[in-house]
């Protein structure tokens, strides 16, 4: 954080207050913002990220919407093709299938489709990951579908300050925007978040830990025991830490700046390994730096199967046990 950022007036928050700051911000200066879904009104959402925003905005722009994905989606598109900026929730990632055609047959490509006199402002907020040991369809990651569509920007911070000036750069965005955010850490820790509007740009990278044995990208929940795995091994290896922050479109600058310097590089991901972003992540390292490659790529992901139930929900997540034996492998090649 900046010096700037520093002096700025600050306030304590969690991830998921962040989030409901973010919305509250952006709902203030611009009366074409509105969230619409599933108990998003009265009820405040079923995480409460949308707490008090139904008594301090009114139901034109806090909606309760049917059990309807599909139509929740359809439904922010049309609105956002007339010049608003809708900010639908779908509850859990895994309840997000009905609504898939809505996001990539229309929402992803208004502005080709329309030869650019069309946009569409939208904000899918969805819940996503593992690790609060919730009941089938609530723990998925398929962050990797919404990435492999061109027209989606796709968005996952793991951090109370990112979380509130994504989301405002998101809500500014013309084109529609995935923000996917980790409930596992929703109420893991809690950051200084100013109580002013900032943004914090889409498509770039943060390092949050500098080294130079071995690069190590992630985002989202996986980004804290990814540095907690790199503070362990301090001593025996020197791990840089990158959170991705947006996972579509890639930061290729700093990934392939920070793969040069190291040669070595570990991606840590909750989602399935196979056609999971660490392929792609892989694969760009091999095309822009293969010259400067000391060691195969690692791959510390879940695992192809669906998401386990409670008793092997701990032992499918990378935690730092899993993410130190990794890197130990990429950089004694």
């Amino acid at each position: 954080m900046s010096q700037a950022e520093q002096e700025q007036e600050t306030e304590n928050l969690t991830l998921v207050q962040a989030v409901r700051d973010g919305l509250y911000t952006e709902m203030q200066q611009d009366d074409d913002v509105l969230v619409m879904g599933e108990d998003v009104g009265k009820n405040g959402g079923v995480f409460r990220a949308t707490e008090g925003l139904y008594e301090e905005f009114g139901d034109d722009r806090v909606i309760d919407t049917p059990l309807a994905e599909s139509g929740i989606i359809g439904t922010a598109v049309g609105m956002a093709a007339y010049g608003l900026k809708p900010i639908p929730e779908i509850q859990f990632m895994g309840f997000i299938y009905p609504g898939f055609d809505q996001i990539v047959s229309h929402a992803a490509r208004l502005r080709t489709r329309s030869r650019g006199r069309f946009t569409c402002p939208m904000v899918i907020r969805a819940p996503y990951g593992g690790g609060i040991r919730a009941p089938e369809h609530h723990s998925e990651s398929t962050e990797a579908f919404f990435a492999h569509q061109p027209g989606l920007k796709v968005v996952i911070p793991s951090t109370p300050y990112d979380t509130k000036g994504l989301l405002i750069s998101a809500i500014r965005d013309p084109d529609p925007v995935m923000f996917l955010e980790p409930k596992l850490i929703y109420r893991a820790f809690r950051g200084d978040v100013p109580t002013e509007s900032y943004e914090v740009p889409i498509g770039e990278a943060a390092v949050r830990k500098e080294g130079a044995d071995i690069s190590v990208f992630t985002w989202g929940a996986m980004t804290r025991p990814t540095v907690e795995a790199a503070e362990q091994l301090e001593g025996e290896i020197d791990v840089e830490v990158v959170d991705l922050r947006t996972v579509s479109p890639l930061d290729e600058e700093t990934i392939i700046e920070s793969f040069k310097k190291t040669g070595r590089a570990a991606v840590v991901h909750e989602a399935p390994k196979t056609g999971g972003l660490g392929a792609e992540i892989s694969s760009l390292i091999q095309e822009e730096a293969l010259l400067y490659q000391e060691a195969p790529v690692e791959r510390i992901t879940g695992f192809d199967t669906p998401f386990p139930l409670y008793a092997l929900e701990d032992y499918y997540l990378p935690e730092p046990a899993r993410i130190k034996e990794g890197i130990r492998d990429a950089v004694n090649f």
